[in-house]
């Protein structure tokens, strides 16, 4: 096959692989009702549909980052969305609510396979920087279009059929992902002749270390600061998480080469990942909420208010990524998140009574005008400063770093605007909870101004190992 025929192709395979991840973490939550009605279960039976998925998902991603470099990125990539189908089946056909929550975990813990690979499979894939920028704003495009599209696409399923559908409906996009695999996805390096070997104490201590932070910020919302769970898993994370810095230290063969953060610009982007991503999550969880308690919207309503962020990503995202590549990442990974910002401090001025073209609209565009400007440009620098067998734990740690400040954005911001509303959101803590989200926003902006650099910037080869 030609080799421009088999990049696009290899685009494509990572694009439909980790956009069914993407696709059913977000259709999954218009269905709960349907589900709760079908098998019963309750409140929190729905809550554990969701966090199941989350629980795995953030306590395994970094394992499977790991295996992709080990074992080679198209193997675990193909386990990973073969995996996820039988998964898929399994929701499908779930008898009662507890065999649900098993298949969802399953369902979380082949996304942590598959969603790392796929990213590494870009960085690999496309060894030309600005080739590579554009595939991964490609990429990035595309998952925003899944993210939206979930919702949409759930409800039109109950609307016609049964909640099991919106699993099920996974297996012919599986099926197609396996297929472009097989016929254009390059066959994995040899490491016949590599020492490396899995790091199975670090990858236990990873994934409890991630398992308990993330189970306690699922929990806090319902349980408050001071339950023990909440502060015995916040506890419990960092004391693995620690232990597992020193173990990486020492170890020979260490699951994630510390000396990847020895780059300056792959820390400063983890860093930037943390605050715009705990932003992007508290803007879009209070403003939902806002839109249907307090301003009277439809569900669908509210949903479709983002949009235009979702357009502005799928337009712009492969353009910047291109352009960072070209002229470096600092001036998009500090502009971006300002203008995304602005925006968001734009939506204060709501009331009780919105009308979204003067109200909303406005907001939306610069915001997503923003969060495009930074998010493909922010990726490739990550990826930018892997090396090849790092590709897939560097992704991994990116991920990782977006799945818990999504967590922690809601349940930080959650603190100040519960202390001011009570138990419903009320206009008066809607509006401070968009103050301290577009704080959060803006200080990845001056993260980025401050710390990124372009010499030696994402356009450049990775040089050395980071072992």
């Amino acid at each position: 096959m030609d080799s421009n025929r088999a990049r696009t192709l290899t685009l494509v395979a990572t694009i439909l692989g980790s956009g069914i991840a993407l696709l059913d973490a977000t259709v999954v939550n218009v269905a709960l009702p349907a589900i709760e009605d079908d098998l019963g279960g309750g409140l929190a039976g729905q809550q554990w549909v969701v966090n199941a998925y989350l629980l795995t998902l953030g306590s395994l991603i970094l394992v499977g980052g790991s295996l992709g470099d080990l074992y080679g990125e198209r193997r675990i990539f193909a386990i990973g969305v073969g995996a996820f189908g039988v998964a898929s089946l399994f929701c499908a056909l779930a008898p009662n609510i507890e065999l649900l929550v098993a298949a969802r975990a399953l369902q979380g813990a082949t996304s942590a396979l598959l969603t790392p690979a796929s990213l590494a499979l870009i960085a690999i894939t496309y060894s030309d920087a600005k080739e590579r920028g554009a595939a991964i704003g490609t990429w990035t495009a595309w998952g925003g279009i899944a993210t939206v599209i979930g919702p949409l696409a759930g409800g039109w399923i109950l609307d016609v059929t049964s909640w099991r559908w919106i699993f099920a409906i996974n297996v012919p996009f599986v099926l197609v992902t396996l297929a472009l695999i097989w016929l254009a996805v390059a066959p994995d390096e040899s490491r016949a002749g590599q020492k490396r070997k899995l790091d199975l104490v670090g990858a236990l201590l990873t994934t409890f270390g991630l398992a308990a932070p993330v189970l306690a910020l699922t929990e806090q919302p319902q349980r408050g600061w001071t339950d023990p769970l909440v502060i015995g898993g916040l506890v419990a994370g960092a004391v693995l998480l620690t232990a597992f810095v020193l173990w990486e230290r020492h170890t020979s063969d260490p699951m994630l080469p510390l000396g990847l953060f020895r780059r300056r610009n792959f820390t400063v982007a983890n860093v930037e990942t943390l605050l715009v991503y705990a932003g992007l999550s508290s803007l879009f969880f209070f403003l939902t909420i806002f839109l249907q308690q307090v301003a009277g919207w439809s569900p669908l309503e509210s949903g479709l208010a983002g949009l235009p962020v979702t357009v502005l990503l799928f337009v712009l995202s492969r353009f910047t990524g291109r352009l960072s590549a070209r002229f470096g990442p600092r001036l998009f990974m500090g502009a971006g998140p300002l203008v995304a910002a602005v925006g968001v401090l734009l939506l204060t001025r709501l009331d009780t009574d919105v009308s979204y073209v003067p109200d909303v609209l406005p907001a939306m565009i610069l915001f997503g005008l923003g969060l495009s400007i930074t998010v493909a440009p922010l990726t490739t620098t990550v990826m930018s400063y892997a090396h090849r067998g790092d590709s897939g734990i560097a992704s991994g740690v990116n991920n990782a770093v977006a799945r818990v400040a999504g967590l922690l954005g809601i349940a930080v911001v959650g603190v100040a605007v519960a202390n001011r509303s009570g138990a419903e959101l009320d206009l008066a803590g809607y509006r401070i909870g968009m103050v301290l989200t577009a704080v959060l926003v803006a200080a990845g902006g001056v993260v980025g101004v401050l710390g990124i650099q372009n010499s030696g910037g994402a356009g450049r080869e990775p040089l050395v190992s980071s072992r």
